[in-house]
């Protein structure tokens, strides 16, 4: 007697199939934005580093406005 219990189930391999792409749609979402954060992160430390090696003053001076 052939076990029912490993015979294929259509339903379940639909749905296999459906969580599949939702979960590869999802896991390519959480790769852009931790490649997105990871260039944000470099670009900003070789700011950073390029600021201090030249003496640029951190932060930006304010533009004095203009009288009337």
């Amino acid at each position: 007697m052939k076990n029912p219990w490993l015979s294929k189930n259509p339903f379940t391999s639909m749905w296999l199939s459906g969580a599949n792409s939702v979960l590869g749609a999802a896991r390519s979402h959480v790769a852009a934005a931790a490649h997105r954060q990871t260039a944000a992160m470099v670009s900003e430390g070789t700011r950073q580093m390029i600021a201090f090696w030249t003496g640029a003053p951190a932060t930006r001076p304010r533009r004095k406005k203009k009288g009337r």
